[in-house]
């Protein structure tokens, strides 16, 4: 499940990049617009495969417990 949640975020990832890339092609934003979005996103991904390992262990605990 969490291996699951991991791959959807990244998923989520590739796709909000590969956007930037097309507008940027569109001379929509510029090439360090495209940076600044790039770097935003990794870190907001990284931000939320955190939050899934944290639940991870917290669920592993919670079994361990019992």
């Amino acid at each position: 499940m969490a291996e699951e949640s991991r791959v959807a975020v990244r998923n989520v990832r590739r796709e909000g990049i590969e956007k930037l890339k097309e507008k940027e092609k569109k001379k929509e934003i510029p090439e360090d617009g495209v940076k600044r979005g790039q770097e935003r996103i990794q870190k907001e991904t990284d931000a939320f495969i955190k939050k899934i390992d944290d639940i991870l262990k917290a669920k592993e605990q919670e079994i361990l417990e019992v």
